[in-house]
């Protein structure tokens, strides 16, 4: 048998293995040294943060790495941006490590345009955190970050998880496939960056502390771009609450018949306290209502507390942006119609007389 080795030698070796980090510790040291980037929404009129967005904050909790919130608005002070620059501290949530305002260059509103956010946030990746390096960044899966996260994936070489309803750690997550029939799981391990697009309604919105948070603060400037312009906006001003976030939703299809009926559902939701109208694809196909009223899986994905469906049978595309709602109220004449599958109250009657008798009874 060898010879066992000297003491000395022995002390030596037990040494040079003491200042090796295991493998558990370098792991703990490369998650310490990892950062999650969640992207804000554009802020609202007050400067706080959109509802999107806190979702995504919740979302990005889930990581377990520190988290820096990049709030993107244009380097010049003109229209919007006035009121884009003026973040409400106080309604930042707990747990923001960072706050990090990116001055996008290229005019008013270039922080809107597609080109813009995905080179402020690859600015921001490739700037890092307080010299950590960013593994995620974690962006609401709306129309606005649809717009930019494709761009952005193309720009950092990754391919980004859209429309993520579930986090399982750092590189598992749950996405719904065949307009929600299916539910994904899927690993993201082509690159160390992972982009993830959440969806608002699968994730608890973070609530704001009330006053500012203990966060460092760093501004980034974004180099202009010449590939688009932002020329104006064509918005619909409206007094009910935004159909996106109302916890009260009212929906027609095309049993109301035609645009004027609306005004039955719009009784309903001054009743139920300020709720907001939607309509089905097929309604808003019809000409009966303008197209952002539609819901479901080509218009917005609601989930409000109450969702009352009037003449909308239940197609597949439809379920898909409401069958997360907390309770579901149908209303149609067909028995057979799949809307009262996912239904919890359902009522056989016509809306035209079914409606107007619950409005006069609430």
């Amino acid at each position: 048998p060898p010879a066992a080795p000297a003491p000395a030698a022995a002390a030596a070796a037990a040494a040079r293995r003491a200042l090796l980090p295991s493998a558990a510790a370098a792991a703990a040291a490369r998650r310490r040294a990892a950062s999650t980037l969640v992207v804000s929404e554009p802020l609202a009129g007050d400067g706080t943060l959109p509802a999107p967005t806190l979702s995504a904050i919740s979302a990005a909790r889930k990581l377990g790495n520190p988290i820096a919130l990049l709030v993107a608005t244009s380097s010049s002070s003109e229209g919007s941006d006035a009121a884009a620059a003026a973040l409400d501290v106080s309604s930042l949530p707990e747990g923001i490590a960072s706050l990090i305002t990116a001055k996008v260059g290229g005019g008013p509103n270039a922080h809107l345009l597609a080109e813009g956010m995905a080179d402020a946030v690859k600015v921001a990746i490739e700037a890092g955190i307080e010299g950590d390096e960013i593994a995620h960044v974690v962006v609401p899966h709306t129309k606005f970050g649809s717009g930019y996260v494709p761009r952005l994936g193309a720009m950092m070489d990754v391919s980004p998880v859209p429309d993520v309803v579930e986090v399982i750690d750092g590189e598992t997550f749950v996405r719904p496939m065949y307009a929600g029939n299916a539910l994904a799981k899927v690993k993201s391990i082509d690159s160390p960056l992972r982009v993830l697009s959440i969806r608002p309604t699968a994730f608890e919105k973070a609530e704001p502390t009330g006053s500012p948070p203990s966060s460092t603060t760093a501004t980034l400037d974004v180099p202009s771009q010449n590939l688009s312009e932002w020329t104006g906006a064509s918005v619909t001003e409206s007094d009910r609450p935004d159909l996106g976030s109302a916890s009260r939703v009212v929906s027609g299809g095309r049993g109301m018949k035609n645009g004027d009926n609306f005004v039955l559902l719009e009784k309903l939701a001054d009743k139920l306290g300020n709720g907001a109208v939607g309509a089905s694809r097929a309604a808003v196909d019809a000409g009966f209502v303008p197209n952002d009223m539609q819901v479901g899986q080509t218009g917005k994905v609601v989930a409000p507390d109450l969702y009352v469906a009037v003449g909308i049978s239940g197609a597949i595309q439809h379920l898909s942006g409401m069958k997360d709602s907390k309770v579901i109220v149908a209303i149609n004449k067909d028995p057979e119609a799949p809307i009262f599958r996912v239904a919890d109250y359902g009522l056989v009657a016509d809306l035209f007389e079914a409606v107007p008798e619950l409005t006069e009874k609430l």
